[in-house]
């Protein structure tokens, strides 16, 4: 290994430089974002280091993990010092964070408003390039029974299969039902299609006495929730 190289290399750091030692010595909550994302790809290139790296990742995003979480490993490998392994480690810590979120969800799994409801959607859905139409199941204590996805489509909109949808809900007993789907532009305003799917799911419920407590469109950063509209 050249000098060059080698003045890059984890190990030739000083120790405050070190994220690995930083993490052991300080707590894992002293590390910013480019130094989390520094230990998982190990090491950088000839000419910066793993965190220069990590942080030239991180402004591509935004400096954003939310936008981060939506970058594919095809797209993390276009930046110089980025190979398959180092993009698949990125991928998949993010991922995990991701269902980390959706389990805390679970554990208070009752449902009281439409900030709850969004809480138990926002981690399936908030980060999707396209549109996914899920439904969460209830009993009739609102605690959730289940979540699933209904139907995945392009970022124009996902076909709905109401007849598939109730015959889930009696399957697992719910008597109550919660809508959701993302809009990956970022726009919360309900589409004509919604409106008319979510009206179309209601009546259909109203004849097997399962209840549509509300539908919510799931950005980013924010939700829309028909109930607190007044459109249910």
């Amino acid at each position: 290994m050249s000098d060059s190289s080698a003045s890059f290399s984890i190990k030739h750091w000083a120790l405050d430089d070190r994220p690995r030692e930083k993490l052991l010595q300080k707590g894992k909550a002293s590390l910013s974002d480019a130094e989390l994302i520094a230990i998982l790809i190990g090491s950088g290139s000839r000419t910066e280091s793993a965190v220069q790296l990590s942080q030239r990742i991180l402004a591509k995003a935004e400096n954003n993990l939310n936008v981060l979480g939506k970058f594919s490993v095809q797209e993390l490998m276009k930046f110089k010092g980025i190979g398959e392994a180092k993009a698949i480690s990125i991928v998949a810590a993010l991922e995990l964070g991701k269902r980390r979120a959706a389990e805390d969800v679970v554990k208070q799994s009752k449902i009281g408003s439409s900030r709850d409801a969004y809480h138990a959607l926002e981690p399936l859905l908030s980060d999707l390039p396209h549109e996914e139409f899920w439904i969460v199941f209830l009993n009739n204590s609102n605690k959730i029974l289940q979540k699933e996805q209904l139907s995945k489509g392009g970022i124009t909109g996902t076909l709905v299969d109401v007849r598939l949808l109730f015959k889930r809900a009696l399957e697992l007993g719910a008597t109550a039902l919660i809508l959701g789907h993302n809009h990956p532009s970022g726009n919360t305003s309900p589409s004509n299609e919604d409106k008319k799917i979510t009206l179309k799911i209601k009546e259909a419920g109203e004849g097997l006495d399962i209840k549509v407590l509300d539908h919510i469109i799931v950005t980013q950063t924010s939700y829309f929730s028909f109930a607190d509209q007044g459109l249910l």
